[in-house]
């Protein structure tokens, strides 16, 4: 199948990297009417990864949908990687995710094979999680598209939002920093096929072992890093939870040859839209370009961000560690003072 089509050449952006950037979606959500009901624990209005609504007191409802063009050129991992992205929503918050619906494009020449190898991707995904796929719905689109809407169970004490972050507070993040660089690089023919393999395993990386470690601890926020970047993604934390979040790069695993292609100016469309949405809250301190750059970058299926009481920070990080791709001490919340809300060193 991957010798018979190229899933990205029919696609101008590649997975996450085709969100709208955090500061238009503001934009366009700032003066909808909110409907007030005192069982809906998260709505949309604090730019939180899905909403929560409360059914009973043991009982809430978690539902997230997340879709996005081919990230990569086999139809099969291309489903499996959208699945497991749609699905990181729902664990961020601390949930578990139970039902899910495809929500797929697909052009009308497009091999019916490869649309079957993309459903499969995404089914096969869905059963590792525990998930079951009960149906969804699919149109016609010159540029093919897939995902979820994931419905997901969370205790309503024990819902997790990224507005939650106290000072004091250790941040982790569990998945290495360079997906989207790596797939503007490949997408210009210039990534090799390990690096490209190395770059979807991380991608099809459940964050099922994330959550299921860290709802053992006191965490008090928790974000995935997807779309808008660690930048983006870090500023609606610290603006969410009243707080500045201090990040030590050199304590951030980033993908070698992302590092390298970010040095040679190789970076994503996405990323200089996270840069407009959030560099005014960024203090980069000396911190090297490339460096800022891959903290800006539009990650596909990212990591989780995690802020966690400190005296419960190390135990975490010992669980974590062999349990996810890369655990990760980066910082520290603080009181915040005014200003900038990210401080880099």
């Amino acid at each position: 199948m991957e010798n018979d089509i190229k899933l990205t050449k029919l696609a101008s952006c590649a997975g996450c990297g085709a969100k709208v950037g955090a500061g238009v979606l503001a934009q366009l959500l700032g003066d909808l009417r909110v409907r007030r009901d005192p069982n809906l624990l998260v709505g949309f209005d604090k730019s939180d990864d899905a909403s929560v609504y409360k059914v009973s007191q043991d009982l809430a409802l978690v539902q997230t949908v997340d879709f996005f063009p081919p990230i990569a050129d086999d139809p099969y991992t291309f489903g499996a990687i959208a699945a497991t992205n749609a699905l990181s929503d729902v664990y961020a918050m601390g949930g578990e995710p139970r039902l899910a619906l495809n929500v797929m494009a697909v052009p009308k020449d497009l091999p019916g094979e490869a649309v079957h190898e993309i459903l499969r991707g995404g089914y096969e995904k869905c059963y590792e999680a525990g998930v079951l796929i009960t149906g969804g719905h699919s149109i016609l689109d010159p540029e093919p598209k897939y995902g979820l809407a994931v419905t997901g169970f969370v205790h309503p004490e024990k819902v997790l939002t990224n507005s939650g972050a106290r000072p004091g507070d250790v941040l982790l993040l569990t998945k290495p920093l360079g997906i989207g660089v790596l797939t503007t690089a490949n997408k210009a023919g210039l990534a090799d096929r390990e690096t490209m393999a190395c770059a979807e395993q991380l991608m099809t990386t459940l964050n099922k072992a994330a959550r299921d470690a860290m709802v053992k601890y006191r965490v008090h926020a928790c974000t995935d890093v997807t779309g808008f970047g660690l930048m983006g993604h870090g500023t609606e934390m610290a603006q969410g939870s009243g707080v500045e979040l201090h990040i030590d790069t050199a304590g951030i695993r980033f993908i070698s040859a992302a590092l390298d292609f970010a040095r040679m100016g190789v970076l994503p469309e996405g990323m200089y839209r996270n840069r407009s949405f959030a560099e005014a809250w960024v203090e980069p301190g000396a911190v090297p370009l490339e460096i800022q750059d891959l903290l800006y970058d539009p990650q596909t299926s990212g990591g989780l961000l995690i802020a966690v009481d400190p005296a419960d920070a190390e135990a975490l990080l010992a669980e974590l560690t062999g349990a996810v791709p890369a655990a990760q001490r980066i910082g520290a919340v603080a009181e915040y003072r005014g200003g900038k809300r990210i401080f880099l060193s």
